[in-house]
């Protein structure tokens, strides 16, 4: 048996959840790349309720919340088929950032934190967002940061200015990366997160920024926030004081994970439809595009490119669930910066091959080469990781 092969009662939920994906959730993409998420979401709620009736609501975290309790490696397989479509993690109440959100608020949190939280958003009744990215400092190095956190008191006042602080729209509750700490003699000990309302007065979500001509709303949604003079009580202090970093770093390493199995689902489905058009569209009165020797290329290099990826991603999954964060740093670097290119060859050749019909809402392939070209951005740039792995990797040579 491979990491690939799927055994046992997995197996079984798995193709259960395919089918009800494909059955729920497909229907309702071209409405909402067309007309926005808010067109779908009276018909997502009545589709979370089945999902939940089913036993498969939340199914990254833990039983007693009214989980899955899945394992990384797991929930890794179940995020490539949800990541099928567009609305699929949504559906199943694991979507970026209440996941990442939940994870760092369960390893980090107070029992107050969890109860008020923590619950709501397993259940979910709320949402949260993740505001770190500042507009004036390089989201590559997040240790440059100006927004603050200053004590008065029993309270924390905040100022700064935010942006793809995704998810804020609708949101309750923002975990905020502040600058706690300015004096502090190492860098990553400046930083400290806080849990801000989005109620409190001085939170202020100045717009949702339109991405490559997409203005989302709600959870599918990037926005600017400012905040202004915004008092917390210290008691909304995630952790200790200065540990922001290594709380993010917490985050991020299981993060990337579920982000890179969520491209090869979406690759998965790119290659599909890829596919199923290529012997479907006629070319000639004799031939169909699949028997052209250019398209046969694309069709075997995207399924070497995606098999390769996902392998490379599970095993990934597999040691950071064995030996933890700390010790896949390498791997969880070298995924991101593998995976997401592949996503992009896989979702321009799907285009390619759709020709005239691939740059439509027809089919959401546009709509992905659209919003995963942040693939390469995102969690760090590709070119960093590179940068990080080279000087790991030479730097065992040098000692």
């Amino acid at each position: 048996m491979t990491l690939t092969d799927v055994e046992g009662p997995l197996a079984k939920t798995l193709g259960d959840i395919r089918e009800f994906v494909e059955e729920e959730l497909y229907p309702l993409e071209r409405s909402m790349a067309t007309d926005g998420f808010e067109s779908v979401e009276p018909a997502i709620v009545d589709v979370r309720k089945k999902v939940r009736e089913n036993g498969w609501w939340a199914p990254h975290f833990h039983k007693e919340y009214g989980g899955m309790g899945l394992s990384l490696l797991e929930f890794a397989r179940v995020g490539e088929v949800l990541a099928t479509t567009p609305l699929g993690h949504y559906a199943f109440n694991c979507q970026a950032p209440d996941v990442g959100n939940s994870e760092i608020l369960h390893a980090f949190g107070t029992e107050e934190q969890k109860q008020r939280w923590l619950a709501p958003i397993i259940s979910g009744e709320i949402r949260s967002c993740f505001s770190m990215t500042e507009p004036e400092h390089a989201g590559s190095n997040p240790t440059m940061m100006s927004t603050t956190a200053v004590k008065d008191g029993d309270d924390y006042v905040i100022n700064g200015h935010k942006w793809f602080t995704s998810s804020a729209d609708g949101a309750a509750l923002a975990v905020v990366m502040v600058i706690t700490n300015p004096e502090a003699e190492g860098r990553h000990a400046r930083a400290s997160q806080v849990l801000v309302p989005t109620d409190t007065p001085g939170f202020e979500l100045v717009r949702n920024i339109s991405i490559m001509g997409d203005v989302g709303s709600g959870w599918a949604s990037h926005a600017e926030v400012r905040y202004t003079d915004v008092r917390i009580p210290r008691e909304n202090l995630l952790g200790d004081e200065g540990s922001g970093f290594a709380i993010a770093q917490e985050r991020l390493g299981p993060g990337r994970i579920h982000h890179c199995m969520r491209w090869i689902g979406i690759a998965e489905r790119a290659l599909d439809l890829m596919c199923r058009y290529a012997v479907e569209r006629q070319l000639t009165t004799t031939g169909v595009l699949a028997d052209q020797g250019t398209i046969q290329n694309w069709v075997a290099e995207s399924r070497a490119e995606i098999n390769a990826a996902r392998l490379m991603v599970l095993d990934t999954a597999y040691r950071m669930d064995r030996d933890g964060a700390s010790a896949t740093r390498n791997e969880v670097s070298m995924i991101k910066f593998f995976a997401a290119p592949i996503l992009l060859r896989v979702l321009d050749r799907a285009i390619q091959v759709h020709g005239g019909l691939g740059m439509t809402d027809d089919t959401p392939l546009s709509y992905w080469f659209r919003h995963e070209r942040a693939a390469r951005i995102y969690d760090g740039p590709d070119e960093v990781h590179k940068m990080v792995v080279a000087r790991r990797i030479l730097g065992s040579y040098r000692t």
